[in-house]
C-alpha cells in the first residue's frame, strides 16, 4: 500500500482523546486525527518522531492523518484501516499462498453475529477472515490487543462455529513493522482474547502473522512470523 498524498514528520506532543492528538510540525504545535482508537501508550510519547499524511478535502476537521510513529530506529504504522487493505490487496495479487484459489474476494460479510473483514468463496466452499492489526512490540516480541478487547474475542468464537459449521476460518495479525521475532496473544492484558483464540485454533480456525515493510509511505506484507501461544 501506498500512501500517494504527501507526508511531513513532525514531534508528538500530547493524546487529547482516542482520535486527536497534538503533533509539532516545524515549530508550530498542530491538532491532528489518531487513525488508532487502542492505547499505543508505548508509542505516544512526548517528543517521538511521527509521519503524517497531508489530506485535503472538505469536511474533515483536521489537515493530517497521523500515520507512522517511530520507536527508537523501529517505525511502525499505526492506522487501524492500513491491515484490512494491506491484506486484502495482497489476497488479490495472489500473493498469500494460503489464500489462493478463491473466485469471489469481498469485504466486511457478516455471519450470524459477526461482521467479519474478508470472505473468499469459490462454488460451495466459503472461508471467512479475521484480520487484527499488531502494533504492540516488547524486545522483539509483537503482541495483540494492547487493550481489553470483548469485540476480538467474539470474533474468535465467531470463527471457530464458522470452523464448525464446515466452513474454512481464519484470523490474520498483520504486524505493522518489520524485524520482529514471534507473535504472541496478549494474556497479560486480555486473558479472555487469549483463550478464545487459542479455543478457536483447537477447533481449526486457522492463525497467521505477518510482518510488513514499512517505510514512510508504503506499507507491504513481508515475510510469515511464527506463531506462539
Amino acid at each position: 500500500m501506498i500512501i500517494e498524498n504527501p507526508t511531513v514528520k513532525g514531534k508528538f506532543v500530547k493524546r487529547i482523546n482516542r482520535f486527536l492528538a497534538y503533533v509539532e510540525i516545524d515549530g508550530e504545535v498542530i491538532l491532528t486525527h489518531v487513525p488508532n482508537t487502542g492505547r499505543c501508550k508505548e508509542l505516544f510519547v512526548p517528543g517521538a518522531t511521527v509521519v503524517l499524511e497531508k489530506r485535503e478535502s472538505r469536511g474533515r476537521k483536521t489537515l493530517y492523518e497521523l500515520e507512522f510513529v517511530y520507536k527508537g530506529s523501529r517505525l511502525i504504522s499505526i492506522d487501524s484501516q492500513v491491515p484490512n487493505k494491506v491484506v486484502l490487496d495482497n489476497i488479490l495479487r495472489g500473493k498469500i499462498k494460503q489464500f489462493n484459489g478463491y473466485d469471489v474476494i469481498e469485504r466486511e460479510k457478516t455471519y450470524e453475529n459477526s461482521k467479519f473483514d474478508i470472505r473468499l468463496s469459490k462454488n460451495e466452499e466459503i472461508f471467512y477472515i479475521e484480520v487484527k492489526g499488531v502494533t504492540l512490540e516488547n524486545n522483539g516480541v509483537v503482541m495483540f490487543p494492547d487493550a481489553p478487547t470483548e469485540r476480538g474475542a467474539k470474533h474468535m468464537l465467531e470463527l471457530k462455529k464458522v470452523k464448525e459449521s464446515g466452513m474454512r476460518a481464519a484470523v490474520i495479525f498483520l504486524v505493522q513493522m518489520d524485524d520482529v521475532l514471534y507473535f504472541t496473544p496478549n494474556v497479560k492484558t486480555d486473558k479472555k482474547f487469549a483463550s478464545a483464540l487459542k479455543d478457536a485454533v483447537d477447533a481449526g480456525v486457522e492463525a497467521y502473522a505477518f510482518c510488513c515493510d514499512v517505510k514512510e509511505n508504503f506499507v507491504d506484507i513481508k515475510r510469515e512470523v511464527e506463531i506462539r501461544f
